[in-house]
């Protein structure tokens, strides 16, 4: 996208195509409320990212089953209109009155009225125009603000653009990394010539890249953590946002960090080196 990202509460934003800003870097909940051990220091973890700004919250029905948007619930409890509240349907859910359904189910497990947006988790068997009629139905009715998708590709995103309302997707949120850069060949693209930001998951790759020799060396040269300079390769992209998940205070800390960092040409060039982008086209990878 072409206009410069605005700030929310100093959190730079991206402008989905409805005109909702929205910040850049969110917080996941994939595997949260699930270990009461745990527990507490999630929703502190939760709480401590929208009190820093990172007021975008994704989850799903899937996560837990229903664990993580009840943990969600708690953590916006009383501060709902600070949220950006985000989360998603499974695919053998997404019937015509399966979503609907299965998005009263979400609004009860987060204990409001409303979701700011509502993603088809992945492609199933049901027709999308079926969920796209679902969606627009619970638009309609004020239970959504607006919907997008998860994990398309472009064949998919072709097919969704031509169905009645199809045009009023508002992002897909994919898998995308330092490495994992198949989406630059032709989705990142697809996207910004449709003037729909990307939403990123796992940009740290599940952890895999804190361990990787090659970003530790970097990151330790530039004074952050390697998951910092993860979630900043990522970011240094204007019509993307991502969420990343952080379990405790501590490491939602070091990510809202992550938006302070900058690259040099040199550096990039480094990292182009270091892990190549796609020279072809790359199915999309789903984890």
């Amino acid at each position: 996208m072409e206009e410069p990202r605005t700030t929310a509460a100093t959190v730079p934003a991206v402008t989905l195509p409805d005109g909702t800003a929205v910040p850049a870097l969110g917080l996941g909940t994939w595997y949260l409320g699930e270990d009461p051990g745990r527990y507490d220091s999630q929703l502190d973890a939760l709480r401590t990212g929208i009190d820093i700004g990172l007021t975008l919250v994704d989850t799903a029905e899937m996560y837990g089953d229903g664990a993580a948007e009840e943990l969600v619930g708690r953590a916006i409890a009383g501060r709902r209109d600070d949220v950006f509240l985000v989360s998603k349907v499974l695919p053998h859910h997404a019937t015509r009155q399966g979503t609907v359904d299965a998005c009263e189910r979400s609004l009860r497990r987060l204990g409001t009225d409303r979701l700011d947006l509502y993603l088809l988790h992945w492609r199933g068997r049901v027709p999308v125009d079926e969920t796209v009629a679902a969606f627009e139905s619970l638009v309609s009715r004020g239970r959504i603000r607006s919907w997008g998708v998860s994990n398309f590709d472009v064949p998919d995103l072709d097919q969704l653009a031509g169905l009645p309302g199809g045009d009023r997707v508002q992002t897909d949120q994919v898998l995308y990394n330092l490495a994992r850069r198949g989406p630059e060949y032709d989705l990142v693209p697809w996207c910004r010539g449709r003037r729909v930001p990307l939403m990123v998951y796992s940009p740290v790759d599940h952890g895999g890249l804190l361990e990787h020799r090659a970003v530790r060396d970097l990151a330790a040269e530039k004074g952050v953590t390697p998951a910092q300079l993860a979630i900043a390769w990522v970011l240094r992209l204007p019509d993307v946002f991502a969420v990343a998940k952080a379990s405790t205070r501590a490491h939602v800390l070091e990510n809202r960090a992550a938006l302070e960092i900058g690259f040099s040409q040199a550096e990039l060039d480094r990292l182009d080196r270091l892990f190549p982008p796609p020279p072809r086209k790359v199915p999309l990878e789903i984890r």
